[in-house]
């Protein structure tokens, strides 16, 4: 283990923004995260996976820890089940591509979501009528405050539309080191999103789907190694029965698509795109002009810049639709150990 100071995170970003850390380290066991954590003390501690869901201000105070455990572990079960423990560096795509190719159905759906295993429980990453909570059997992890190694299973990470536990009673407090699936070798194709039907035809393999997926991902989204971006910026909203009426009535072609709960999920990106900001650009951040979902950066820009810009679109939204917009990409350096993605 190396602990680096100052440390340049530009690179470890998607977005691209500057960033320097007080100090960086890669733990790439609990023994050594444990290590890490000791030498941070009582300092601020920020957890950084694949940079692909974060916003980073100019300085980060404290430590900055990446996990890189890279493990992975295919245990057959019965009835055609695979359990799937993956540590919390590997890349998600790729464990998708991995099961995929296994013939293990589950995740293929979730194909090209940029990041690393041990983030996906905190934003319970979805696509395509597909969330990782439909598959988590358990996330084992190290408690910040006590520095023991806990295991707890699907039920506890208490997930939601873009939520779980992590983000409320556990943020700052637990460092996720490693995930298990429960994967089938059953095929169970999900095709009712998009066009993956006319995509893949009648009878796809898991790997068909999830190079499906990958396709229109790869057409509508920007390629952060091209143009720095943080996949997308706002959540679907969830909104009320009754407000959905309203806005219907107004705007009869309106996406939305109704809940277990009773209230409907609306499509952010369409809202952004009713509002005439699809392609628009100012100073150094831009909407995407194929996905009004996505904020793009140029380059030279700063996060401050970036929130100001967000603020802008969301406000755009509201005044037209009266529906509020939600940040998905967290904000670093909060001046408490935080979870990014």
């Amino acid at each position: 283990m190396r602990i680096f100071s100052e440390h340049d995170l530009s690179q470890l970003n998607t977005l691209g923004l500057p960033c320097v850390a007080e100090q960086f380290a890669e733990a790439d066991s609990s023994d050594s995260l444990l290590a890490v954590l000791s030498e941070a003390r009582n300092n601020a501690v920020t957890v950084l996976g694949g940079g692909s869901n974060l916003i980073l201000p100019p300085y980060l105070h404290g430590m900055v820890v990446q996990p890189t455990m890279a493990e992975r572990h295919f245990e057959p079960l019965a009835n055609g089940g695979v359990r799937v423990r993956v540590g919390a560096g590997v890349n998600w795509h790729e464990l998708v591509i991995a099961a995929a190719s296994r013939g293990l159905w589950g995740i293929e759906n979730l194909a090209l979501i940029p990041g690393h295993c041990g983030a996906a429980p905190i934003q319970n990453i979805g696509a395509y009528g597909v969330e990782l909570s439909d598959v988590l059997e358990c996330v084992e992890l190290v408690d910040i405050r006590t520095g023991k190694r806990v295991s707890i299973d699907a039920d506890e990470c208490e997930f939601g539309y873009r939520d779980s536990v992590f983000k409320r009673r556990l943020d700052s407090c637990v460092v996720i080191t490693s995930i298990t699936l429960r994967l089938s070798r059953r095929p169970q194709p999900r095709l009712g999103y998009g066009d993956l039907v006319e995509r893949v035809g009648g009878s796809p393999s898991a790997l068909d789907v999830a190079e499906a997926v990958g396709a229109v991902r790869r057409e509508k989204l920007p390629d952060p190694r091209q143009l720095a971006n943080a996949g997308s910026f706002f959540k679907n909203p969830l909104v009320s029965a009754r407000q959905v009426q309203m806005l219907l009535s107004s705007y009869p072609d309106m996406p939305h698509y109704l809940q277990s709960d009773g209230r409907s999920k609306l499509a952010a990106g369409w809202m952004i795109d009713q509002c005439g900001l699809k392609g628009w650009r100012e100073g150094h951040f831009g909407v995407h002009d194929r996905q009004a979902l996505v904020l793009v950066h140029h380059g030279g820009g700063s996060a401050q810049e970036l929130l100001d810009f967000s603020a802008t679109v969301a406000n755009e939204v509201n005044r037209r639709f009266g529906v509020t917009l939600e940040r998905e990409p967290r904000l670093a350096g909060g001046g408490e150990a935080e979870w990014v993605n």
